[in-house]
């Protein structure tokens, strides 16, 4: 398989890609950052923030104004681990941690992005928005079928002035349009609903160098989470009630997103709870359906 994939609920969407044996495409951080050497400084949230003149500095440097957001330089778990607002110089000296750094505290939209790059130069983007819960969790994403024309810009100028010479997929996180961190890789979590044959373009575009996706049926798509409490040991649910939901035309993909036997602590988490599932649709309402039927195997309600 091409597509190099840490999660095996993530599987579904990966196999039968044909591609050559050299070719490896990354969906983790951890990966990215191994195969890019040369753009692997991306990951250094600090520098990210510096680049576009955004007040920060490491934890040691005091802060002149608050709030501010503090969070790890480097995190390639992802998930917001350790990560919180400061509100006061108080605060600051009570969660002062190595290795962290704080920058302005952003507002606006909190938008994931996924965007093709051929030697920097965007060729394909597309943006979604979650729906916050707190802690860091979200009820469900909305991948945005509508450009957004002034991010669109921001972003492939940035992407353009700071990764020439890298080909392949992007990530970025954007807070009021100002990026917060870029990953050397896709969203993994809903690449069934860009469409038909995105898939195949992307390996293309690591197998030739090349972007030829056109695009055609581009539409809202959903990512509906479920979430449990911390604390608790939770089993898969019943087999069957996974492959009826996915035998629902409405419904594109289902996953269960843990080990079942595996402990808690192994698996990066939000502060807001343990995911437990994602239903990936282009009918919300279905998404929400099943997310219901899911959370009543869990015992949840």
């Amino acid at each position: 398989m091409p597509i190099h994939e840490r999660d095996p609920w993530r599987d579904q969407y990966f196999a039968g890609i044909a591609c050559r044996a050299d070719v490896h495409i990354p969906t983790d951080d951890v990966d990215a950052f191994a195969w890019q050497p040369a753009h692997r400084w991306i990951y250094n949230k600090l520098r990210i923030a510096e680049s576009q003149g955004i007040d920060c500095g490491p934890h040691g440097v005091l802060p002149a104004r608050y709030p501010v957001f503090a969070k790890p330089i480097y995190n390639l778990l992802g998930m917001g681990v350790d990560s919180r607002v400061l509100e006061s110089p108080e605060d600051y000296h009570r969660h002062l941690r190595p290795g962290h750094m704080w920058m302005t505290l952003l507002t606006g939209d909190h938008v994931s992005t996924d965007a093709a790059l051929v030697d920097g130069r965007v060729c394909w983007i597309r943006h979604t928005v979650g729906r916050p819960l707190g802690g860091g969790t979200f009820d469900y994403w909305v991948i945005e079928a509508a450009p957004r024309a002034d991010l669109d810009r921001y972003c492939g100028a940035w992407l353009a002035a700071h990764l020439r010479g890298y080909t392949g997929m992007v990530n970025l996180e954007t807070i009021g349009g100002r990026i917060i961190e870029v990953h050397l890789r896709f969203s993994d979590q809903w690449p069934d609903l860009y469409g038909t044959g995105w898939l195949a373009a992307m390996v293309a575009l690591y197998e030739r160098g090349e972007w030829g996706y056109a695009d055609g049926d581009r539409a809202d798509g959903y990512s509906v989470v479920l979430f449990g409490p911390h604390g608790r040991r939770f089993a898969h649910p019943p087999a069957a009630l996974v492959e009826a939901l996915r035998a629902d035309p409405r419904i594109s993909s289902v996953q269960i997103t843990f080990t079942e036997h595996g402990a808690g602590a192994a698996h990066a988490m939000p502060p807001g709870g343990f995911r437990l599932a994602i239903v990936n649709t282009r009918e919300l309402g279905a998404g929400l359906e099943a997310r219901a039927r899911l959370a009543r195997a869990f015992e949840l309600v």
